[in-house]
């Protein structure tokens, strides 16, 4: 495909998407909204999730002003309790017998030492298990529909990160940067265990990967005041080498998303400095993250801790 911007990935190349449907996790701000913005101009009728009905309301209602002629739908979901996972499923299900794109982007970073309502900690609970349970629960939709795809929204702190099976709650020991990393790492190893079972199943929905580098969005939103005034627009002059906008954050995630030569088990980032800043390409994670042992019993912990199974 010949990109525009010489060669350099953009939104320009994102196919047209007329027909399609995606259900955006986290589709209120940031990343989530900016990608829900470039799916709708393309045709995508888009789906935004989110746990407070507000945002989601003001989200759809600046993504419609904003693509006239959009196709915006939301649904109500908290990542953070199964029973809601659970709902906002049934619900999806029931008003989607095919969907295209599933974009597990919600996230939680940095938080103080806190538990879901299922009693998981928050980070490894929303950013992990919770989508595990949506991505399982909305399964037979992707399946059913040639040429779908669930795209997991990853992170760079995943090369800290550490599966801890001896302690996934950070119950004896809470670091925040830790149990993020934990988190992203359990996202990639997701990925990676799914497309191995969706192959096994010769499937014709693949997972995908992505990551949006250092992105200036309300993630950041625990972290100090100092780190936070750092990394706003104000210094963007002085930052851009590490610190890039939502709009270009999001780049990795529609590439994944909407790229006809994507592979099922690839993930995607910048292609700047350190995989901080820059155009979407193919990246790689760490050698842990490919830890087909390891995979396994995520995945075995997870439908534990879940309750939830795949058809794959």
């Amino acid at each position: 495909m010949k990109h525009a911007g010489g060669g350099r990935w953009t939104a320009a190349d994102v196919p047209d998407q007329h027909g399609r449907i995606a259900i955006i996790t986290g589709g209120t701000g940031g990343l989530g909204l900016e990608t829900a913005r470039v799916l709708a101009g393309h045709g995508t009728m888009v789906v935004l999730t989110g746990r407070d009905p507000a945002k989601l309301e003001k989200a759809a209602s600046l993504l419609s002003s904003a693509q006239p002629g959009a196709s915006v739908q939301t649904a109500e979901v908290d990542l953070a309790s199964l029973e809601s996972v659970r709902k906002a499923a049934a619900e999806l299900a029931g008003r989607f017998p095919n969907i295209d794109l599933l974009i597990n982007n919600a996230g939680l970073m940095f938080p103080p030492y806190g538990l879901t309502k299922d009693g998981y900690e928050l980070q490894f609970g929303t950013n992990h298990l919770g989508h595990f349970a949506l991505t399982g629960l909305l399964m037979r939709q992707l399946l059913a529909t040639p040429g779908s795809r669930v795209v997991t929204v990853s992170s760079n702190a995943h090369r800290g990160g550490r599966i801890n099976f001896g302690d996934l709650n950070s119950a004896r020991h809470y670091r925040r940067m830790a149990a993020y990393g934990q988190s992203k790492l359990a996202n990639l190893m997701f990925t990676y265990e799914l497309q191995r079972r969706l192959d096994a199943a010769e499937a014709q929905t693949i997972a995908v990967a992505a990551h949006p580098g250092t992105a200036r969005t309300d993630l950041t939103r625990h972290m100090s005041t100092l780190s936070n005034a750092a990394m706003g627009p104000r210094f963007a002059p002085l930052t851009s080498w590490f610190v890039q906008d939502a709009r270009t954050g999001a780049l990795p995630i529609l590439r994944a998303a909407t790229d006809p030569a994507a592979i099922g088990g690839t993930y995607y980032g910048p292609d700047g400095f350190a995989q901080l800043t820059g155009y979407p390409v193919v990246v790689t994670s760490t050698t842990r993250s490919h830890n087909r042992q390891a995979q396994r019993r995520l995945w075995v912990e997870s439908e534990q801790l879940t309750g939830i199974t795949y058809p794959v």
